[in-house]
């Protein structure tokens, strides 16, 4: 078999079936911080999955931890609990949960060439209520983003979301951040006053990042589960 169409994994070699995966510890298996971190919301950090940090600007706070809870094929979940809500959001405030992604990870998807190839976000999602919250998708070599929206419901659900091509602005390739998945999950007025930019790609306007999102902020009885995370050329 030519080396073009295998790939090393581990002490393995198996055959290159396509495009893979850019996430790293999407299912949530991984947490070697620990399976539980409480008091969350005073500091930004890498607190329980490992790869999935937690960006914060409010008076609200949370527990993270693994969690048992997972859809079939899954058996682990990142868990958010409020433990402190802040129901009056001043502007700049915002809460997010958020990976990044090396450039060098990212070269498949072309961005800034003619060549350029969408973006296939999924991952599976539950919580204590209905609620909407956003998915944003961070080009930090550019200062381009675009984001969308998804509802959460009880029961565990698989959100598919396609991001178009960026013919503009390249990723570099090297180790560095390039790429953040972000989920918006509480925003104030800084970031959700304009129009959610979810069509195509375009210059960072903080107004156009989370326009439309509940918050996870609102109740102590609010919950936020995650898992099964990925991110894929089309």
């Amino acid at each position: 078999m030519p080396l073009s169409k295998i790939q090393d994994i581990g002490n393995q070699v198996v055959p290159n079936l396509g495009p893979r995966n850019v996430i790293i510890n999407g299912a949530m298996n991984v947490a070697q911080r620990g399976t539980s971190a409480t008091g969350l919301g005073g500091s930004d950090g890498y607190f329980t999955c490992d790869r999935w940090a937690t960006f914060f600007n409010s008076s609200g706070r949370l527990t993270s931890t693994q969690d048992s809870s997972a859809p079939s094929g899954f058996a682990k979940s990142l868990k958010l609990d409020c433990t402190t809500e802040d129901t009056s959001v001043a502007d700049g405030e915002y809460f997010f949960l958020a990976q990044r992604i090396e450039g060098q990870n990212l070269q498949a998807f072309a961005k800034g060439t003619s060549d350029a190839k969408p973006f296939a976000v999924s991952f599976y999602v539950k919580g204590n209520a209905s609620a909407t919250y956003v998915a944003e998708l961070f080009d930090s070599d550019n200062s381009r983003q675009i984001s969308k929206t998804f509802t959460v419901g009880t029961d565990w659900a698989r959100v598919e979301l396609s991001f178009p091509a960026d013919t503009t602005g390249a990723f570099n390739h090297d180790n560095g951040r390039s790429l953040d998945l972000n989920i918006w999950l509480h925003a104030g007025s800084d970031y959700t006053d304009g129009t959610l930019n979810s069509s195509a790609w375009a210059s960072s306007t903080n107004a156009n990042r989370a326009v439309g999102g509940s918050s996870f902020f609102d109740s102590t009885d609010r919950t936020f589960f995650l898992t099964g995370v990925q991110i894929e050329p089309i």
